[in-house]
């Protein structure tokens, strides 16, 4: 087991990555307490060694490793990789690329929806992995034995589980499909939420237009402070005191002093001033600038045994395919197809889905294709228009 503590290390560690094809990476860090992730461990994997990188030790550098990440022939293979490039984007200023994510690869190759780290080394490495440290405090000093140990096998066994991944890509030409899934993650705004529209996470937030324009100046504020402050959205205001306070659109300290869960000290304070300012400029937004509620288009009434139908090709597709069927469409997308045809503008009629099944199911749908059993098998059937004949 390795543990690096300082930068000359690391660095001599990561210059003989750079004539490798690929590294693995992930981390462990800590958010309970922050806005922003505390990185405490990266780990890295070259094909031969790896390592764990105290990124909290004293005078701890971690340019060698953005540099390695900022070299395009070598690439940086994660798992579930969303939350680790979130962490290297706001502490580096730039995602690692090129990037290789072997959850989505999974899905793409059949291993099921979301599979997790330990099911696919277990399938693919033969690898079972101790969990035992999981929830442990990754922020406390020194580490473990067993620490180090559980975080490094996130990286060791990555190597084998990456290279099958990548081999059968190839072999089932699916590479461009797993380049067209890595677009969402190279995307730094991805991983950049707009202040102005946080208040679409927010549950429970019905209402009209008027309540929107004052819920979204109230989350784009929380946000923007908790973001300052480097405090989860909560420990600033909880989401149903938003909730309440957008309903009710209170006009002074007294008023929102009123509001439930909202201490006498915060509603007479800054906090209750800020508050109070973007109440009013919810308020004072123009109506053609307030927020629409969230609507699902309405489908044509009778729709849903053709939905029922293309879910059905949909199941097919996916096991003929051998890929998620939730990474092909959603059962909502399913159902604006089956709806609105060619104008649905879902992913499930563009790039390798619709190749797979989008261009099948508008078929489906306008009766070119049928759906039959032959022997126990479900078999898709070219209609023959007898009147053309």
């Amino acid at each position: 087991m390795t543990l690096i503590t300082n930068t000359d290390a690391l660095s001599a560690f990561c210059a003989p990555l750079h004539s490798e094809t690929f590294i693995t990476v992930d981390t462990e860090f800590m958010r309970e307490k922050t806005y922003w992730p505390q990185l405490c461990l990266v780990q890295i994997g070259g094909l031969n060694a790896a390592v764990a990188v105290d990124a909290l030790a004293d005078g701890m550098d971690l340019t060698p490793l953005y540099e390695l990440f900022d070299d395009r022939n070598v690439t940086k293979v994660f798992h579930a990789a969303r939350q680790d490039l979130e962490i290297f984007l706001h502490l580096g200023n730039r995602l690692p690329a090129p990037l290789f994510d072997t959850q989505v690869a999974a899905m793409v190759c059949g291993f099921g929806e979301s599979v997790g780290y330990e099911q696919l080394v277990s399938k693919l490495a033969n690898a079972r992995l101790d969990k035992g440290s999981r929830f442990t405090d990754w922020a406390m000093r020194p580490l473990s034995d067993r620490q180090i140990s559980y975080a490094l096998a996130d990286v060791t066994h990555l190597r084998v589980a990456y290279q099958k991944l990548r081999d059968r890509l190839e072999r089932e030409n699916r590479t461009q499909w797993i380049e067209e899934e890595m677009e969402v993650l190279r995307d730094p705004n991805t991983y950049r939420p707009d202040p102005m529209r946080v208040y679409q996470r927010i549950k429970g937030k019905s209402g009209n237009g008027r309540f929107l324009s004052v819920l979204r100046e109230l989350a784009a504020w929380r946000e923007r402070e908790a973001q300052r402050r480097d405090v989860p959205r909560n420990r600033v205001v909880r989401d149903e005191i938003l909730v309440e306070i957008a309903h009710h659109t209170p006009e002074n300290s007294q008023a929102l002093s009123r509001t439930r869960g909202l201490s006498e000290k915060a509603a007479h304070g800054p906090v209750g001033d800020a508050i109070l300012d973007a109440v009013k400029r919810g308020l004072l937004k123009p109506k053609d600038q307030w927020p629409q509620p969230s609507t699902r288009p309405d489908l044509p009434r009778g729709i849903s045994p053709t939905a029922d139908l293309i879910k059905v090709l949909l199941k097919k597709v996916s096991e003929d395919a051998n890929v998620a069927g939730r990474l092909i469409a959603s059962s909502a997308e399913v159902d604006l197809i089956a709806g609105f045809g060619e104008n649905a503008d879902v992913p499930a009629l563009r790039g390798w889905r619709r190749e797979i099944f989008g261009e099948d199911a508008l078929r489906l749908r306008a009766g070119e294709l049928a759906l039959a059993i032959k022997g126990k098998q479900l078999t898709v059937r070219e209609i023959i228009d007898q009147a053309a004949e």
